[in-house]
């Protein structure tokens, strides 16, 4: 699958320091590994493609693009891979409710994302992979799997084909035998677990499972549902399974970060990481990263409550993506915010004063000085609220947009003024 068009991104004299991210298994900022080729390894949660792409979504890919900014900004080389689940469950009920063809709407909202990526200058992924294209995979995964002692099968009455059946991973099993264990990276009891995973796809109450909070790893085919011809039985991939067979294709073990929005933490992120570990015998991810949620009239931004701020439908109607990407950088990634109108009317007033400050064509100690502080801000966590203050003060005290300030906006903020395109 094709991504998008990367933005251009300036280089900046110097080198800026490694990042450092909250690593949600540890519960501390750390700095981000890189391996001995320069290259920084990131996975990020894609999109299911229904109802692409809302303020929340935008909110997560912005934290992430920040962080390969400064990746590159430290002389680093990407290795950013993202899936598209363009074949779920919610993905068939949406195509179901509305009439379209499951395939049709995963390619158009597929679309759609990809020109809201480019509206917001987003840096594209390396490996941009579609579930459907690596289903063989998927399905070799699971077998190996059963095959290790990680997983069972369940009985399925309505299997299209008499006797198959869906495939789950055996908790209790990566518990004994791995590194892995339930709660390793969200720390969550066992009753927030239960709570989570059935509001979250999972099916706790499935007769046959061995522990109600093992997941599935391969559906088989059911009479009217696309499926795919398989050894352990055609059918179709569980959710997480395939986050864990992109990622360790293009990434390998042990990468720098496995990042996605907080409501992944569980059950998905967990058990993609349990089953990369069932695997291979390594931890998955050095630092596993998300982002706060994003509100809307009172409840978090999400397709089930349809309160959704779509970027598309701002930019359809004339809003400048500058400031949703301004709006989106004032709270911090791992903060949970609620929008307001009043957010863009915000951008739009700091927007106005850098693009109304002097200008100048020579650079100062000054703006070296403030380049220097921007770096470290970011780096702290991936800081851009207080990035944004220091560069307010700036243009406050009637500092001047030197060449230098130029290019750290673009490169590090990924905001053109006006007089840069």
């Amino acid at each position: 699958m094709h991504s998008w068009r990367s933005p251009d991104v300036p280089t900046l004299p110097g080198e800026g320091p490694l990042p450092r991210l909250f690593n949600q298994a540890t519960g501390l900022v750390e700095t981000t590994s890189v391996g001995a080729d320069d290259r920084a390894g990131l996975y990020v949660c894609g999109i299911t493609p229904y109802d692409a792409t809302h303020l929340g979504h935008a909110a997560t890919y912005l934290a992430f693009d920040t962080l390969n900014r400064l990746w590159l900004d430290a002389g680093l080389t990407l290795n950013y891979a993202q899936n598209v689940t363009d074949i779920d469950d919610p993905l068939l009920e949406r195509a179901t409710a509305t009439g379209v063809d499951w395939r049709e709407l995963a390619a158009s909202q597929t679309d759609l994302f990809r020109g809201d990526m480019v509206a917001l200058r987003i840096i594209a992924p390396q490996n941009y992979i579609a579930v459907t294209e690596v289903i063989d995979q998927i399905a070799s995964a699971a077998a190996e799997l059963l095959e290790l002692g990680f997983a069972y099968g369940v009985p399925t009455p309505d299997a299209e084909n008499a006797g198959d059946l869906d495939l789950y991973f055996d908790s209790a099993r990566a518990a004994e035998a791995t590194s892995w264990y339930l709660g390793f990276e969200s720390r969550y009891d066992r009753a927030t677990m239960l709570d989570l995973f059935a509001q979250r796809g999972g099916d706790p109450d499935r007769a046959g499972k061995r522990d109600p909070l093992d997941p599935l790893l391969w559906r088989v085919a059911r009479s009217g549902e696309p499926s795919w011809p398989a050894g352990i039985g055609a059918g179709r991939p569980g959710w997480h399974l395939e986050c864990t067979v992109i990622a360790l294709q293009h990434l390998g073990t042990g990468f720098a970060v496995q990042g996605g929005g907080g409501d992944l933490v569980f059950p998905h992120h967990e058990f993609s990481a349990a089953h990369a570990t069932a695997l291979t015998g390594m931890p998955f991810a050095s630092i596993h990263a998300h982002t706060g949620m994003v509100a809307y009239e009172g409840e978090k931004m999400s397709k089930s409550l349809g309160n959704l701020v779509l970027v598309s439908r701002l930019t359809e109607a004339g809003v400048d993506a500058r400031l949703i990407r301004l709006a989106l950088l004032a709270h911090h990634y791992r903060s949970d915010w609620e929008y307001v109108d009043d957010d863009l009317a915000r951008a739009s007033a700091r927007l106005d004063a850098w693009n109304g400050a002097p200008r100048t064509d020579a650079d100062d100690p000054g703006a070296l000085a403030l380049l220097e502080r921007l770096r470290g801000r970011l780096a702290d966590d991936l800081d851009t609220p207080g990035a944004l203050a220091d560069l307010d003060a700036w243009f406050a005290e009637g500092g001047a947009v030197a060449p230098l300030l130029i290019a750290a906006l673009d490169a590090l903020l990924g905001i053109r003024l006006d007089d840069a395109a």
